[in-house]
């Protein structure tokens, strides 16, 4: 007995979840649940995330011009009266604040060597030297190892907000497909409302005829009416299947593969899912990634003029080494030996530096007079899109109020014809004036959450762009 009873369970179970699967599967669609899945998988946004990653590498390749390199030489004689050679390992790394390095060495020499050669001999172990070179004037503040991976740094912020742009650009558009797709759904509602009622009036009409209440011609013009109304119907219908197409290229499974909603999945209105916030001006001028990425451009421009203007200066180097030869050999090598040297050299007519220079500037001027011109189409776009959200508002509250006011007078015709009160001329003249009504009423209420996501993208509003 227990057995069967536990296999009862599980066989309930085993229908029963499926079933919850589906329900869960086919549950409304939420704006939310497309802008996360858009967010996870939009192509653009991962390939915009994959350029990203080209610059992080890009910087990490200028940071390899600071590593330190080792270097390793020998020489042999073969042939020749002397049979000297030497081996030589030595390694150097660039300073991180400074055009100049730091570096060191052993040298080791075997055999005889000339008497003119006498620099390449070393004493038994061989001789170990450290030095420093210093820039005093020409890179010294910033020279091109440092230049690059400023400029490579500067990249990543270029891609980062590039990443982020395509990311706004898209939740828009996704935001776009969700809503014309509701309103789509929404149309099919309002049209297959009122064919169905003229249905169900040709059956009502069909009895009166019977019964000669009617006059036949009736039932012949209603017919009209019902192929009109589902031709309507089927347009709409349309219009809903291509816009679940189109929504499909943001709403994405757990692989990334495209999903196309059901007409079972659509939420019964559209709701103001995106609201746009009170924020100051130019705070929201400010967070703008296209505005941020051109002050990123001008930072870049004044990396290259300081670059530029680094090799108008003289170069003057100095250098500091000691060196020590360890084991037996010749007395005079024995010593820790230090040395000072200084180099100095300048271009006498320095065209290029100054060509570069005067090419920075009108780059940094051009950037500048842009940055203004975005600055003012930015606070225009905003100015108008608040003005759009005002009167798009009104108009959507103007236009429900006209097809509620429709809807009564459509059901009172219907309840007067019903009472043999009224003619069938006005009953369908009042149910088409509904359609119409509840279609702008349906296009208003769009194009007002059209604009309150318009606004919401121009603000930059990640938090409510699922970003």
């Amino acid at each position: 007995m227990i057995f069967r009873i536990v296999a009862a369970i599980l066989a309930f179970l085993s229908l029963a979840a499926p079933a919850a699967a589906q329900a869960v599967k086919e549950g409304e669609l939420s704006l939310r649940e497309v802008l996360q899945s858009s967010a996870t998988h939009a192509p653009q946004i991962l390939e915009a995330m994959a350029r990203q990653r080209q610059a992080d590498a890009r910087a990490l390749s200028a940071e390899g011009q600071f590593d330190l390199v080792f270097n390793a030489e020998a020489m042999a004689r073969p042939l020749g009266y002397y049979n000297g050679s030497t081996a030589e390992v030595s390694a150097y790394r660039p300073l991180q604040n400074n055009g100049g390095q730091v570096y060191g060495g052993y040298r080791k020499s075997f055999g005889d060597f000339a008497s003119y050669e006498g620099k390449s001999i070393t004493n038994e172990l061989g001789e170990i030297k450290a030095g420093m070179l210093f820039s005093l004037l020409r890179d010294r503040v910033i020279d091109e190892r440092r230049g690059r991976r400023e400029l490579a740094g500067a990249d990543i912020e270029l891609a980062e907000l590039d990443r982020d742009l395509v990311a706004i650009g898209v939740q828009r558009r996704a935001i776009e497909a969700y809503q014309l797709w509701v309103a789509a759904g929404m149309r099919v509602r309002i049209y297959r409302e009122i064919y169905d009622l003229a249905k169900e009036r040709q059956a009502s009409i069909e009895r009166q005829i019977e019964l000669g209440a009617r006059p036949s011609i009736l039932g012949t013009e209603n017919q009209q009416n019902i192929v009109r109304r589902q031709a309507l119907l089927v347009r709409a219908e349309q219009d809903l299947e291509l816009q679940a197409n189109a929504l499909s290229l943001f709403l994405r499974d757990g692989l990334g593969q495209p999903v196309v909603p059901s007409a079972e999945r659509l939420p019964p209105r559209l709701r103001d899912s995106v609201t746009p916030r009170l924020v100051d001006q130019s705070a929201a001028i400010a967070a703008r990634p296209d505005l941020q990425s051109l002050l990123t451009r001008i930072e870049q421009a004044g990396i290259r003029a300081r670059l530029a203007e680094n090799d108008l200066k003289p170069r003057l180097d100095v250098r500091v080494e000691a060196s020590k030869d360890i084991g037996a050999g010749s007395p005079v090598r024995t010593p820790t030996e230090g040395m000072v040297g200084l180099r100095f050299s300048v271009p006498l007519e320095q065209r290029a530096a100054k060509g570069r220079i005067a090419e920075v500037a009108a780059e940094q001027d051009a950037l500048s007079l842009r940055l203004r011109l975005l600055e003012e189409q930015i606070g225009v776009e905003i100015a108008n899109l608040r003005t759009q959200v005002k009167g798009a508002e009104k108009l959507a509250g103007l236009a429900t109020a006209e097809a509620a006011l429709a809807r009564k007078m459509a059901e009172a015709e219907r309840r007067r014809f019903s009472l043999g009160a009224s003619d069938f001329l006005v009953v369908n003249l009042r149910e088409e004036s509904l359609a119409d009504a509840t279609v702008r009423e349906i296009d208003a209420n769009y194009r007002h959450a059209a604009s309150q996501a318009e606004l919401v993208a121009a603000l930059a509003d990640r938090e409510q762009l699922g970003l």
